[in-house]
């Protein structure tokens, strides 16, 4: 058994069964090896950003890593954007990044270059082999590095003599560490704020307070002490939908963050930070929260939250009936294009258990309030901020959840980042429905140029933001891959071409001008 066998046969004892590959000559044994081992399936990305941003849609549905695999640092540098993201998500990611063989490492080859920098920037734990011997080892402590609360991107950097050499043999999988227990003045400091009363105070959530049991009490808990549920602006996965709490969340332009907030004087943080802008802007605060206000921490995203809550829960006698949500479900709305129509037409149309993952920035403004009465789903966002995570993260959650239907919503700019992720939908026939919304511009950046105080764009400024001339056909794009497709042009279209995709399996493409 070589490294490369031992690697791959440590992965699937660990759990670890699903690979995103983009692999090169350094990482042929690896591929060969793949032959070997029935149990792992290996998806091919025809770019590595493809590659990572699946593996972070398919942790952040099952909680368990994929292993990436990647050429050298070049390869690992076109993937860094969408592990920024994963990072920020804060969800199991093991990257493999193939090497040159230790005694070539030093000839400086062309494609030589400094991974371990790379990685660090976006990895929570970074190792390098030095043997095959070593291999399965490695592999073992990286799953379980991965694994650790709340979960990070651990890089493994595999020279080829280290996978063609001979191995030991598979490592036994380690136990990843225990979430750390939520300090007891921590419950209580925060049991006697809420004891009040007096609706002045938000719970300010994230992952992974917004999925399963933690959801359900924290409503439990709100409903009890008069308190609202808030969530960040962009969250790594919330379960929404008919029955379910609807959370509101901090707006994403600061001016509209700062009056929500304003209206609490306490502010509780369950796995949240501090609410910051995303930018700076001149003359403007970057702390969101208005002076005075109070902020407590309950628990930290590697911290127990189940335990904490069953310990407030206690602490506060809360009963243990909820009403279930009452919103109702939009009708299939007519008429032309329009922000809020989108949001109707997704909301009356979406199917039971599906898969919503958002980056469709200033079109999808409607969406969040039109599905809150949708059938229960599933709803992924842009944690980092850097585009280009829609379409890989749908290839993911599909990959994840077989028989649920992914939406992945994109803009035009965004879904040009990773386009290619479209012939991997094809290849490996995912029920996944891509909506672009085609405005044939950089929309927020035009509104972002605006906010930064640089007024009377000229029109080399704006050719800079303008994505027409010429302009974009994703219909044809997404043939020309494998994926069948439609442009609409009115919302009784749009709604027909959303349940015809939901209606047959494999990939479908919806071209939405706004």
């Amino acid at each position: 058994m070589n490294g490369a066998e031992s690697l791959l046969t440590t992965f699937v004892a660990s759990g670890v069964n699903t690979c995103f590959a983009n692999p090169g000559t350094s990482e042929m044994h690896f591929v060969a090896a793949l032959d070997r081992q029935a149990e792992m399936r290996c998806v091919l990305g025809l770019f590595e950003g493809v590659v990572t941003g699946a593996a972070d849609g398919y942790a952040r549905m099952t909680g368990m890593p994929a292993c990436t695999l990647l050429h050298l640092g070049p390869g690992l540098g076109n993937g860094i954007a969408n592990l920024h993201n994963a990072r920020r998500a804060q969800v199991p990611v093991i990257n493999v990044v193939g090497d040159h063989a230790i005694e070539h490492q030093a000839l400086d080859a062309p494609l030589h270059s400094d991974i371990q920098s790379l990685a660090s920037a976006v990895s929570g734990w970074v190792h390098h082999s030095t043997s095959a011997i070593n291999v399965p080892k490695d592999a073992a402590r990286a799953v379980q590095a991965a694994l650790s609360p709340p979960g990070q991107v651990a890089t493994l950097m595999l020279p080829a003599d280290c996978a063609w050499d001979e191995s030991s043999g598979p490592a036994a999988p380690l136990a990843p560490e225990a979430a750390c227990e939520v300090p007891s003045e921590h419950i209580e400091a925060v049991a006697k704020l809420l004891q009040r009363h007096e609706g002045d105070v938000a719970l300010l959530l994230s992952h992974p307070a917004t999925v399963g049991d933690a959801l359900n009490k924290l409503d439990r808990i709100a409903r009890h002490t008069n308190a609202t549920l808030l969530g960040d602006t962009f969250l790594t996965r919330i379960e929404r939908g008919q029955g379910r709490t609807d959370v509101k969340r901090i707006p994403y332009f600061a001016e509209s963050a700062m009056i929500e907030l304003a209206k609490y004087r306490h502010v509780v943080r369950i796995g949240a930070r501090e609410p910051v802008s995303f930018f700076a802007y001149p003359g403007r605060p970057s702390q969101l929260a208005p002076e005075g206000t109070s902020f407590h921490l309950l628990a930290r995203r590697h911290e127990d939250i189940d335990a904490a809550l069953d310990a407030l829960i206690e602490r506060l006698g809360v009963p243990s009936v909820v009403a279930p949500s009452q919103h109702a479900c939009p009708d299939v709305p007519s008429g032309e294009i329009t922000t809020e129509g989108l949001g109707l037409a997704i909301g009356a149309t979406l199917p039971a258990d599906a898969i919503i993952v958002n980056e469709g920035a200033t079109s999808t403004g409607g969406i969040p309030t039109a599905t809150a009465g949708a059938p229960p789903h599933d709803w992924l966002d842009l944690t980092g901020g850097a585009i280009g995570q829609g379409i890989p993260v749908a290839i993911g959650a599909a990959i994840a959840c077989p028989g649920r239907r992914v939406l992945s919503l994109n803009g035009d700019g965004s879904a040009m980042y990773t386009i290619q992720g479209l012939w991997t939908q094809a290849r490996e026939q995912l029920d996944v429905t891509t909506v672009v919304f085609s405005n044939r511009k950089y929309s927020i950046l035009q509104i972002e140029f605006m906010r930064t105080g640089t007024l009377n764009p000229g029109p080399k400024a704006m050719s800079m933001l303008d994505l027409s001339n010429p302009d974009l056909d994703f219909v044809a794009l997404a043939k020309s891959m494998g994926v069948p497709g439609a442009r609409v042009q009115s919302l009784e279209e749009l709604s027909s071409a959303l349940s015809l995709s939901y209606s047959q399996p494999g990939p479908y493409m919806i071209e939405v001008p706004c």
